[in-house]
């Protein structure tokens, strides 16, 4: 191999998964199209065809309707709404205070983080460090009360923070790194071809999930504390494999030859809380963490596996040890429990942690599907029904899915076993308002098996079992006529009504809609809501049809929509991606503009991304906080008093250019704790020890 000691650049949309989803399958805006009248645009322009757009579907929804129809009551939101900001620093209302906590490479052990006696230098540490040290670029996250009885009920000062770690920006890991030119995806390579094996292992340890209790002291400051709970759940961490796709051959690897067992948790997004009080973390964007530069079977083309060169190039680790092989998924042996052609088929699952047990076993659980998860939401559970929970596959043009358990909640009994048997489903939205979950289901309408010669593989249009359908969940999904979204992101259930929120956040691939669609090229994002059907008053969480409308459509002034009438200028807002109702019904809203837009063009009016407060009654909507340059809001949780709030910073700083990395020039250094930026928790409290919000 030629020498190379340049860094090579991973180019796979900075890690997020390619488009991948090329079927004929109805797309959402063709739906909304079909609402809309023609003549309306034509006439009226876009203001006249959102509001027919949102007019003829609330019926449905009496008794839960927006200020557009109601006017019920006064606003729940107390608090006076902050400007758009492109500054390098997080921004809350007025009787509000910020502390940081737990950023990336703060010990396990709880020991102190600030200034120039911090024990982390990122530049330092090495690889087993890092297993040790909260990882890198927070993300979906859940306060669990130290109690440890209730996920929502118990101490409001004591308990375990337990967080999602996305990914890692190598050039703010290595020393190697430094004075390259190098965007926040691209890794150095040594003379050979290869990489640094404790820089690999120091990214892999850098994902996964962090377990850390936390402690409010008498002065109102909370801190990490010393526990034998806090663990980190890695890209390493042994993990079991449950549901109808454990031992299927599709999942032995030379690792766990009866496809059993699997390493590690990879692009950890938002997150889940069961019933049963443990957390749920979903892997998104994984599919190019592997590479095949051989034929690829169905099941890693349809996902995205990359076929020249893997995100960050981790089975090229000069030691050539087994942990970082896997990484390649190529066929390198006589059969699959000698190689890891199937490794990618352990990873896009949703998995169980029991945060209170720091020597249980994670579990991945299988019959929740396998897609780029972005967190997933329970309605809340009742003695002797069902339990149901909602995943969206954040990729443009994928879908909605819903989950109901075959047995049912008992809480002195229920576990995660729940979550291994019953049906899945996938969402299609039909033009009048109404909508059907499809049962991807094997042997059920078009999910059947169809003959082959042995030891051939059928083709994308069949299934041989429900392993199958769940390796394939995409293709299953495609297979029924799932209805293709805008890059679903998180759901979230309004305590209030029961009705099911999920941002949608854009989608500027689609070309499907007409002339009277206003989302083509969708750039600004929306967010849709749902009441399952019932028998007029209630609804049915576990019901196969429900009814739909459009709760906001994000953007400027001129191109948005909410309560009736288009975003003011101190609302406007896009991209919605992290979404959360806390117990008084208060929808929270955070945003993920890209930072290759990020306060340029058109994208300048909106700042850095925000957090934002809406009350689906009054109508209310307002900007609560902004962060930092270069970054992401997501993840947000409160206290079970609703006192204190926290909220992940994540990526601060990305924006910056090869160039100016290079030159040591940075687009932001918040936290300001050292040379880099770095993703953390900020705590976020009223001055006068009020709920947030009000």
């Amino acid at each position: 191999m030629k020498p190379d000691n340049t860094p090579r650049v991973i180019d796979h949309d900075d890690g997020d998964e390619p488009l991948g989803n090329h079927s004929a399958n109805i797309g959402f805006d063709s739906i909304l199209a079909a609402r809309l009248s023609r003549r309306a645009v034509l006439k009226g322009g876009l203001g006249a065809s959102l509001a027919a757009l949102f007019a003829p579907i609330a019926p449905v929804f009496a008794g839960t309707s927006t200020a557009a129809t109601s006017g019920a009551r006064a606003s729940l939101l107390g608090f006076a709404p902050v400007a758009a900001s492109a500054a390098d620093q997080v921004t809350v209302p007025k009787g509000y205070r910020v502390q940081v906590l737990a950023p990336w490479g703060t010990p396990l052990s709880g020991a102190p983080l600030s200034g120039t006696d911090m024990p982390f230098d990122p530049l330092k540490a090495s690889g087993a460090d890092q297993a040790a040290q909260v990882g890198s670029h927070h993300d979906g996250m859940h306060f669990f009360p130290i109690e440890g009885k209730d996920p929502n009920r118990g101490s409001s000062s004591d308990g375990l923070l337990v967080m999602n770690h996305e990914y890692v920006e190598p050039r703010f890991m290595h020393a190697t790194a430094v004075g390259q030119a190098l965007t926040r995806s691209a890794v150095t390579l040594d003379a050979n071809g290869k990489r640094a094996a404790d820089e690999v292992l120091k990214e892999l340890n850098g994902h996964g999930v962090s377990v850390l209790r936390i402690r409010r002291d008498a002065d109102g400051a909370w801190k990490v504390v010393s526990d034998a709970r806090n663990r980190r759940v890695t890209g390493l961490t042994p993990i079991a494999i449950a549901g109808p796709v454990r031992g299927d051959d599709k999942v032995k690897t030379r690792y766990s030859p009866d496809g059993t067992m699997t390493r590690g948790t990879l692009n950890n997004c938002a997150h889940g809380v069961t019933p049963w009080n443990t957390y749920l973390t979903c892997e998104e964007n994984w599919a190019s963490y592997f590479v095949n530069r051989g034929e690829r079977p169905r099941e890693q083309a349809r996902y995205g596996v990359a076929t020249k060169t893997a995100r960050y190039a981790w089975d090229q680790a000069d030691n050539g040890a087994d942990e970082f092989v896997r990484f390649d998924a190529g066929a390198r042996a006589a059969d699959a429990t000698r190689d890891y052609r199937n490794e990618p088929n352990t990873f896009g699952w949703v998995v169980e942690i029991d945060p209170f047990d720091a020597a249980s076993v994670p579990v991945k659980r299988t019959h929740l599907g396998r897609f780029a998860h972005e967190g997933v939401i329970f309605h809340p559970a009742v003695e002797g029904k069902p339990v149901v929970c909602y995943s969206g596959d954040d990729a443009r043009n994928e879908f909605i899915y819903k989950f109901v358990s075959a047995k049912s909640y008992h809480k002195a009994s229920a576990s995660g076993a729940l979550l291994d048997e019953g049906t899945l489903y996938v969402a299609r939205f039909n033009a009048d308002g109404t909508g059907e979950w499809l049962p991807l289901k094997w042997g059920h309408g078009p999910l059947v098996p169809q003959p082959v010669n042995q030891g051939e593989e059928p083709d994308c249009d069949c299934f041989k079992s429900q392993a199958d359908v769940l390796l394939n969940t995409r293709l299953a999904a495609d297979k029924l006529g799932a209805t293709k979204m805008d890059r679903p992101e998180w759901g979230a259930i309004d305590p209030k009504t029961g009705m099911v929120y999920f941002t949608l956040t854009n989608n500027t691939s689609r070309k499907d809609a007409d002339a009277a669609n206003p989302r083509v090229n969708s750039r600004w994002g929306h967010i849709i809501r749902w009441r399952e059907a019932g028998d007029g008053v209630a609804s049915d969480p576990a019901a196969t049809r429900f009814e739909w409308d459009i709760f906001l459509l994000a953007g400027p002034p001129d191109d948005s929509r909410f309560a009736g009438k288009p975003l003011a200028a101190e609302q406007i807002f896009n991209s919605p991606d992290g979404l959360w109702f806390d117990p008084d019904g208060r929808l929270w809203i955070q945003t993920d503009i890209s930072e290759s837009v990020m306060n340029n063009g058109d994208y300048a009016p909106f700042g850095n991304n925000q957090m934002l407060a809406a009350d689906p009654v009054s109508g209310d909507l307002r900007r609560f906080l902004v962060g930092p340059l270069g970054q992401e809001i997501t993840g947000v949780i409160t206290t079970p008093d609703q006192r204190t709030m926290f909220v992940n910073i994540q990526h601060p700083g990305a924006s910056t250019s090869a160039a100016d990395f290079a030159a040591g020039k940075l687009t932001g250094t918040w936290p300001n704790l050292g040379r880099y930026p770095r993703s953390a928790t900020v705590v976020i409290t009223r001055e006068d020890g009020g709920v947030i919000g009000t």
